[in-house]
């Protein structure tokens, strides 16, 4: 029995010692456990520690940043607002720049047309009297309008009436409204019109019809000046001329005769004539005149002529006149004048 009972002992104390080992070495593990978890407690303390404190940095530099931000959204409206007055102040800008220009266009349309005006005028010459002719051309190259006192000699024998000899002679023996009508006559009157319409505002003129003889288109006025500014002898004169009724034959001598007529003598003579004359100071003993009496007329006739006086001659056509030309140009280089035969649709 005593020894059953002493193997029983000796069994449990085999036993307990092995479960003693055992409690150790769980024992052992689970401090070295706990002393692992201690040491992340403290780790984890000082990360704590530190991390509370870069979140409380970061708040700060939140607060910091809420702050500059709001001054940022307060700049911005400010300068949303400023752009507002300023597409205001644009926009009025425009406006008044667009009213301006308006206002400066219709400014340069005013001084287009005063200019247009002055142009006119001084293309008139600032004369009281217009002409318009029916042609393309308003002008005579070369030709002497100027001096104190202008005579113009306008022809007025049958020659003017046609071109050709055979329509002169047709139409000399029909009525005066169809002798005014022609068209050589006509032309003749424009070219005198014309010249009454471009003369200098302030000189004198006087304009003298001239056949077999010579008289003033103005009978009233035989012998005195008119005012190229007063529109009442310009529009008698012009009326005069209008009236006249080309015939007879064709006397240079008393056409250059007339500056004896007129005192002060003129510093200027425009003579319109379509060839040489066809008598000389008397009428001729014949019925013909051949070309080398008629060149002896004229040459005769230009001796009654001062010489200091130029004689401005514009040359309508006529036909079997071939002498004409070349004296009228003569003519003009010795006093000093022009010579010049005009286009047909002239004036």
């Amino acid at each position: 029995m005593f020894c059953g009972f002493g193997a029983v002992v000796l069994l449990v104390l085999i036993i307990n010692t092995d479960i003693v080992q055992a409690r150790n070495e769980t024992f052992a593990d689970l401090r070295s456990q706990v002393v692992r978890m201690e040491n992340e407690v403290i780790v984890g303390k000082e990360n704590r520690v530190t991390i509370q404190n870069s979140l409380e940095t970061t708040e700060k530099d939140l607060v910091v940043t809420q702050g500059d931000a709001d001054r940022v959204l307060k700049s911005l409206l400010e300068i949303e607002a400023g752009l507002t007055d300023l597409r205001r102040e644009t926009t009025a800008s425009r406006e008044h720049v667009n009213r301006l220009k308006s206002d400066l266009k219709s400014l340069d349309d005013h001084t287009r047309q005063l200019e247009s005006e002055q142009e006119a005028q001084a293309a008139q010459g600032n004369k009281v009297h217009e002409f318009i002719g029916e042609g393309q051309r308003q002008y005579l190259t070369g030709l002497k309008l100027g001096g104190k006192r202008i005579l113009i000699l306008l022809d007025a024998s049958a020659s003017m009436l046609d071109e050709t000899v055979v329509n002169i002679i047709r139409l000399r023996n029909m009525a005066d409204a169809q002798k005014r009508a022609a068209e050589k006559w006509k032309r003749a009157q424009g070219t005198a019109e014309w010249l009454i319409s471009n003369l200098p505002d302030t000189s004198k003129f006087q304009i003298y019809l001239f056949n077999t003889d010579s008289r003033a288109a103005f009978p009233s006025s035989a012998g005195k000046w008119l005012s190229a500014s007063d529109p009442g002898e310009i529009s008698a004169a012009v009326k005069g001329v209008r009236q006249s009724v080309p015939g007879g034959g064709t006397s240079l001598y008393h056409a250059l005769g007339t500056v004896k007529k007129l005192k002060p003598a003129p510093d200027n003579i425009l003579l319109i004539t379509d060839g040489l004359p066809t008598q000389g100071r008397s009428k001729p003993s014949g019925t013909t005149v051949t070309a080398n009496q008629r060149l002896d007329h004229f040459n005769r006739a230009v001796k009654v002529l001062p010489g200091n006086i130029p004689v401005n001659t514009i040359l309508l056509p006529m036909e079997g006149d071939a002498y004409a030309a070349a004296a009228y140009w003569l003519l003009a280089v010795n006093s000093g004048g022009s010579f010049m035969t005009p286009a047909r649709d002239w004036p």
